[in-house]
């Protein structure tokens, strides 16, 4: 690589579990991808929480690079929303790798 270059992961937040009701309308399976450090994507016809997506906004860069194996963030991937009835539980998976240029972005 050069030394504009660097690799950060695609990332994929599902819902993995919900213990009260469902307020906002989303369901187990559900999904939103983070792609190319910055792009949201949803799946067509769908939608996100935004209450939810706040709740684990402040990880997603974290969890898009490398990190220490003695880092807290390297193995827990779980994250709530912050609404006490629906208790919506959401994960965080890695997919693969993509190369990108610090021109492009800054």
């Amino acid at each position: 690589m050069s030394s504009d270059r660097f690799q950060l992961y695609d990332l994929r937040v599902t819902v993995v579990e919900i213990r009260g009701r469902s307020v906002c309308g989303l369901s187990v399976g559900d999904w939103f991808e983070v792609r190319e450090s910055s792009r949201l994507v949803l799946p067509p016809d769908r939608h996100f929480c935004i209450y939810a997506l706040a709740s684990v906004l402040p990880l997603l860069p974290a969890k898009q690079r490398e990190l220490s194996e003695n880092d807290w963030l390297s193995s827990d991937s779980l994250v709530a929303c912050p609404d006490p009835e629906e208790q919506l539980i959401m994960k965080i998976e890695r997919l693969a790798p993509v190369e990108l240029r610090k021109g492009d972005l800054t």
